[in-house]
């Protein structure tokens, strides 16, 4: 019977990770042409490309799925060493999680803080879309992710977190200069709103089911971070779709206000690990269902 020679896999991991055969090959402490054989045999082994070569590097279907196997057996030694070799010193565990933008910005850092706190964890959060964070388990690169979809992908688990809501804000001098006659079809047509990147489709929803204007339709800035939504809007040059967790104290300061108080959005949010999860990812996935949901409700 056939098996996988992992130091294959490890040489798949290094390039997609250094984006580079040449960085692969000095992390490996091998020569750049050692990296491309290891390539090449595990291609020959499962008869079919693993990577499509160009800049960047990326998988094919069959070498994500060599990847998260990867990913997953790392997993599983890092757990089991420990319990193996009691005596040895502890090493950091890396935890990768993809969570979107928003939740980092309000609930989701002071959740892990009490485990940061008391475990060698390395934390590496993969910041994406709460539509599009479930492609970094698909990919291998998170071992967990905080999403907006419910459904389980195959092998791993789901659990509900709770509810996060998104309201329109926006200073009061920014909702008198565009909407003083009212947040209308034609108003929103000349101001200036703001999106996490051209497939955060969160405010696009929201204006649409509620205005019925499509994304070309009006003026929208393109900002990867949630921070930035605030700082924006604080500015005064664009309103922005935020969870009032996020802008606690500029709503009662009045820094902020609500310019569309009778409609909200509110999203969904799960929690999405291994089904084989053990050791420190088992307790991870623990904490951050249980308390998670003390905050979301």
């Amino acid at each position: 019977m056939s098996r996988f020679d992992y130091k294959l896999l490890h040489a798949l991991s290094m390039v997609m990770q250094e984006q580079s055969f040449e960085r692969a090959a000095n992390v490996l402490c091998i020569s750049q042409s050692a990296v491309s054989q290891r390539i090449k045999q595990l291609e020959e082994f499962v008869a079919h490309p693993v990577i499509v070569r160009g800049q960047p590097i990326v998988p094919t279907s069959i070498g994500q799925q060599l990847l998260s196997h990867y990913k997953q057996v790392q997993r599983l030694e890092s757990v089991l060493l420990p319990e193996l070799l009691p005596d040895e010193p502890s090493h950091t565990v890396k935890l990768s999680i993809a969570v979107n933008a928003d939740s980092v910005a309000t609930w989701f850092l002071g959740v892990m803080t009490p485990l940061l706190k008391v475990h060698p964890i390395e934390l590496n959060l993969l910041i994406a879309n709460e539509e599009r964070t479930l492609e970094k388990l698909k990919s291998g690169e998170a071992f967990a992710a905080v999403s907006s979809h419910p459904q389980a992908l195959g092998g791993y688990q789901s659990f509900e977190l709770g509810k996060m809501e998104y309201i329109l804000v926006a200073t009061p001098e920014f909702k008198q200069r565009y909407f003083a006659d009212g947040l209308n079809t034609d108003s929103l047509r000349h101001a200036p709103g703001v999106s996490f990147d051209p497939k955060d489709d969160m405010h696009i929803r929201f204006i649409k089911e509620h205005f019925g204007l499509s994304a070309g339709d009006y003026p929208r800035h393109t900002v990867r971070s949630s921070e930035a939504f605030v700082e924006m809007a604080k500015q005064g040059v664009a309103y922005s779709l935020l969870c009032p967790l996020q802008v606690q104290n500029e709503l009662q300061s009045g820094e902020l206000i609500n310019i569309l108080p009778e409609k909200s959005m509110v999203e969904t949010l799960y929690w999405h690990c291994w089904v084989m999860v053990r050791g420190i990812y088992k307790k991870v996935s623990q904490h951050v269902v249980k308390e998670g949901r003390e905050v979301l409700g």
